[in-house]
């Protein structure tokens, strides 16, 4: 199974190893609400043993309305992202909307993941830059693509000179205003051996749902989180503010940075033991089929699969 490395910062992202959280705020505001973010979060990704990717956009592109906050742009934005970078020590990842700010990310020495948006993930333009740009890349899964269409995804990437891919599954559109996150997608897509990330916070989106602005159901990133992890993924994405109420894109869809310490605990104990399962299960692969009318589980030792 494919793994991704970041040497500078001994981190390595795959579906068959301990999960990568992928977290910030929605986009960089003035107020250096994005630095309290990125301190508290590395604190409690250290503590838990998380390997940790902090996000943040300068600059909203697709905001619903003219009049909608779209972030600081590309310059003052990579200084942005370049104090986290200073005062934390992490990874950075921010998302990239034309040829020439993929260019200008990769020549900052910033920007560790370049991640192409989901609305922009047909585009082979963007897929062959961000492929050439010598950087880890996320593409996120259009809300209109199925799984399958990821393959073209990947193809594009590989034929371009790219080696390591990230595929970010975010919901895909259910109607109007409305997504849903279709649970058979993460094993379809690890079948074309590329780390798979789960975007919690923006599946939970109702896309212009507010008229000029997106609703959004925060209640459920948790759950669906839960069901994402649980099938062996490499990386969680998720939007934090420290005020989600106060926040200038996507409040709605962001998780209180106050909840993130109790949530990534949970995940991180659901996400260590579905990957030691699995271990177990590979270890205890091709032996004896069980007698199914045995209600008693299964205990491997030694290589043989035994039962109570």
């Amino acid at each position: 199974m494919k793994t991704i490395e970041l040497a500078e910062y001994d981190l390595h992202i795959g579906n068959d190893i301990p999960l990568t959280f992928i977290g910030g705020p929605c986009v960089l505001e003035d107020n250096g609400s994005y630095v309290e973010v990125a301190k508290e979060l590395s604190d409690i990704c250290r503590e838990l043993s998380i390997r940790y990717i902090f996000k943040a956009s300068y600059d909203k592109a697709n905001r619903s309305s003219i009049a909608s906050y779209r972030g600081p742009g590309l310059r003052l934005g990579l200084e942005m992202l370049g104090e986290v970078k200073a005062q934390t020590g992490v990874p950075i990842l921010t998302d990239c909307h034309s040829v020439a700010e993929i260019e200008e990310v990769a020549a900052s020495g910033i920007v560790d993941v370049i991640q192409v948006p989901a609305f922009l993930s047909r585009q082979t333009d963007l897929i062959v830059a961000a492929a050439r740009s010598g950087r880890v890349v996320n593409v996120k899964k259009g809300q209109f693509l199925a799984p399958q269409d990821v393959a073209n995804i990947v193809e594009k990437f590989n034929r371009s000179g790219g080696s390591d891919l990230i595929i970010t599954e975010r919901g895909a559109s259910f109607g109007y205003h409305n997504l849903v996150v279709d649970m058979r997608s993460f094993a379809i897509i690890k079948e074309m051996d590329v780390p798979v990330c789960f975007d919690a916070t923006h599946s939970v989106q109702l896309p212009g749902g507010l008229g000029t602005a997106s609703g959004g159901q925060r209640e459920f990133v948790l759950p669906l989180s839960r069901s994402a992890v649980a099938q062996g993924i490499a990386a969680l994405f998720w939007e934090v503010h420290p005020r989600p109420e106060e926040a200038l894109s996507d409040g709605p869809n962001m998780l209180p940075l106050s909840d993130a310490r109790a949530a990534l605990s949970e995940i991180k104990a659901l996400d260590d033991f579905v990957k030691a399962s699995a271990g177990e299960t590979a270890r205890c692969r091709g032996t004896a089929i069980p007698d199914r009318r045995r209600s008693s589980p299964a205990r491997c030792e030694g290589g043989r699969r035994r039962w109570r």
